[in-house]
């Protein structure tokens, strides 16, 4: 048995799965980011592709009311997105937000202030509460990290579905591998048939069925393939061709659009409280190894720096918001702690369309190439555990 290391160039260690190290102690997420960088660079190559997109998000757009959607959540990450679709590149966005019953009002009045002074709509698509609440306590009981599975997907349904009834060609996200990282598929699994079948599980109501307006919490290979090969809306995470220094983004819509920080990254979203105290307590999982080795990576936190904070408690692992997150569900203390006693699962003890997502694995890269998936997706299912 190996023991513990840490990567020499940033904090990425042994309990982050999948991690190998070379002779000189780096870690495999470090060339990942290398290799990412090569392939989204920040230099006079990088900005002819990105310009070359923006044109055709303009063309695709012409005589529409919107170019293109742009996700937000009202974090610092997505604002700024926005931002830059307006200020920079003249764009003419919808804004979409997924309201699954746990936003943080900070963040609701930072998405209300920077839609009325960017001069853009805001839409929110809020999800059914009971099947929302359900999903959360369904992977709660089946005892794996995916613990905001029916969010993620139902913020990529809001998305694909708006899209799809606004007859718009783009959608825009604001994640950025050099300030977020990606994470192992142990800790972090998107998989809409793998939602499905743990619901069916550990559910206590239908989801109610797809349509391609209004696509509810389904989102496996089939709409997947209607959305991106039949619609050909496609996904740009824009964050990954500018040089985002969140330092200097956030100064910029502190100043121009009143945006407050929540108080910390991803707290956009009140339930991450609830699901960072499962984490560490039951998973022995820290998300700050992820996201500051990216910062690290990227010169915006010193190494020495992020090891001395990573042994300090987390902000956002709040207490009374926790009790909050656990009343809200419907769940007795009682009830969240025996969950918090079973043991320790990963999306490998059910059912899912992995062994098929390996199976087209060639496929999928094409896919990647052309564009119509982020070249990130591939680097996810392939290079990440």
């Amino acid at each position: 048995m190996t023991g513990h290391q840490v990567c020499t160039r940033c904090i990425i260690d042994t309990t982050v799965p999948g991690t190998t190290f070379d002779r000189d102690g780096v870690c495999s997420y470090c060339h990942l980011h290398d290799q990412m960088d090569r392939e989204t660079p920040l230099n006079g190559r990088g900005e002819r592709r990105l310009q070359g997109i923006i044109a055709r998000i303009k063309a695709s757009g012409k005589g529409k009311r919107y170019d293109c959607i742009s996700g937000i959540s009202g974090g610092r990450d997505s604002t700024y997105t926005l931002y830059l679709l307006v200020k920079r590149f003249g764009l003419r966005p919808l804004a979409v937000h997924f309201n699954d019953g746990f936003g943080n009002p900070t963040a609701g009045e930072n998405m209300r202030k920077a839609c009325d002074r960017l001069g853009v709509e805001l839409r929110t698509i809020s999800s059914d509460w009971r099947e929302s609440k359900d999903l959360k306590i369904a992977f709660l009981k089946a005892s794996t990290p995916d613990l905001e599975e029916g969010t993620d997907v139902g913020i990529g349904t809001a998305l694909y579905g708006t899209a799809a009834r606004e007859r718009i060609g783009w959608f825009v996200y604001g994640n950025s591998f050099r300030t977020e990282g990606l994470s192992p598929l142990e800790w972090n699994y998107l998989d809409g048939h793998y939602l499905k079948k743990v619901h069916q599980m550990f559910g206590t109501r239908p989801l109610r069925e797809w349509t391609p307006e209004d696509p509810g919490f389904n989102l496996d290979w089939r709409q997947l393939f209607y959305y991106v090969v039949q619609r050909r809306i496609k996904a740009l995470p824009l964050l990954y061709y500018v040089n985002y220094v969140r330092a200097e983004a956030e100064e910029i819509i502190t100043r121009e659009l009143d945006w407050i920080n929540t108080g910390a990254h991803y707290y956009d979203d009140l339930y991450q409280s609830l699901m960072h105290h499962v984490f560490v307590n039951k998973f022995n999982i820290d998300r700050r190894k992820l996201n500051w080795s990216a910062l690290v990576r990227s010169g915006q936190m010193d190494r020495t720096e992020a090891l001395r904070r990573l042994e300090e408690p987390y902000a956002i692992e709040d207490p009374d918001v926790i009790r909050l997150c656990i009343k809200r569900l419907g769940l007795s203390r009682e009830e969240f702690d025996e969950i918090m006693k079973l043991p320790p699962k990963t999306f490998r003890d059910y059912p899912s369309t992995y062994p098929f997502i390996k199976a087209m694995r060639m496929p999928i890269w094409l896919i990647t190439r052309l564009g119509l998936l982020p070249r990130s997706a591939y680097s996810k299912y392939f290079k990440c555990g």
